[in-house]
């Protein structure tokens, strides 16, 4: 008498003695279950990506956020430009828009854990530069930008493939010369501020949905073209122009889980504005830009508490509108 045919489950699982490989049943087949454990030397990377010279660069430098250090070299983006936004997943980067000098729709993508050239990933909805991002694990968003037909809208890339944004929302307002890098938690984005008149707003959207974005509170001062960061829980805005054409030290922090105004958090050593941050759970680092010159100094703060900031290292070209990002934010939970 024969015993009955075993009926393997879906998505059963098994440890190949053969090829000394864990597997999974797929209804039909067994595969080869793959992991992916990067190399990141000691933690989140967060990469700096073009700016100003004050010529059009298309350096892309990068550096290890719990530590402190130099930036070192990690390849070049696809076309020289500056005034650019960044987002990150845990695996990709992604810049989009920017000045050519012209308005730029391109986005790039290069891999955190190597180091290498960027890549062509798609276009955005319009062209634009001086626009504002920010992202979860798996979208990638930008807001407004300098471009009149551009100013308000919010479009959005699945970061994870490549392809052309789509439209995502509005902002309230329109504005221009805003952030070139991030803040984020696991479930919101957040935007403000801004110019050609300086603005306090800070608005939200709820990144896994569709629609536009809400209000949230204010900055303690108007603000524009400052430096961004977060862990899970707490935003910082740091620097920028608190009143055309000045910059400033001043450092804010809000809460994104509920609503409310920003409050003081401490100061940069310099006035500082042109610049970009990036951010793991715990820290983040922020390339200066212009203090009042073009600088190569990057500074971080310790995210839990206040305080001022402290050295952190250099980049490896000093320059202004550069972007920031990395794979170790608040949006990744």
């Amino acid at each position: 008498m024969s015993l009955p045919p075993v009926v393997i489950p879906l998505g059963a699982m098994r440890f190949n003695s053969d090829s000394q490989k864990l597997e999974y049943f797929n209804g039909q087949i067994w595969l080869q279950i793959h992991t992916f454990s990067p190399n990141l030397d000691g933690g989140a990377r967060g990469v700096f990506s073009g700016g100003h010279t004050p010529t059009r660069v298309n350096t892309i430098d990068y550096i290890t956020i719990p530590t402190a250090g130099n930036a070192i070299d990690f390849g070049d983006i696809t076309v020289a430009r500056s005034a650019s936004g960044s987002v990150g997943s845990r695996t990709r980067g992604l810049q989009a828009g920017g000045s050519e000098p012209g308005n730029s729709d391109v986005i790039d993508y290069w891999t955190f854990s190597s180091t290498g050239n960027a890549v062509d990933f798609g276009n955005l909805v319009g062209a634009v530069h001086w626009n504002q991002p920010t992202s979860s694990a798996t979208r990638g968003v930008w807001a407004q930008g300098n471009n009149p037909g551009n100013s308000n809208i919010i479009q959005y890339v699945t970061m994870a493939s490549s392809g052309n944004a789509v439209d995502f929302g509005d902002m309230s307002y329109g504005a221009s010369v805003t952030a070139n890098s991030s803040n984020q938690s696991p479930t919101r984005g957040f935007f403000g501020g801004g110019t050609p008149t300086t603005t306090n707003v800070i608005e939200y959207i709820t990144t896994a949905t569709l629609g536009n974005s809400q209000d949230f509170g204010d900055s303690t001062t108007h603000v524009a073209r400052e430096a961004r960061g977060s862990s899970s829980t707490r935003a910082l805005l740091i620097g920028g122009t608190r009143a055309e054409p000045s910059s400033a030290t001043i450092i804010d922090y809000f809460t994104m889980s509920s609503l409310g105004n920003a409050v003081q958090f401490g100061d940069a050593s310099a006035s500082i504005k042109n610049s970009a941050g990036c951010s793991d759970s715990i820290r983040v680092a922020f390339a200066f830009g212009e203090a009042p010159s073009n600088v190569d100094t990057i500074e971080y703060v310790n995210i839990s508490t206040g305080g001022d900031a402290v050295d952190f290292g250099n980049l490896s070209v000093a320059r202004n509108h550069l972007a920031g990002c990395s794979n170790g934010h608040g949006g990744l939970g």
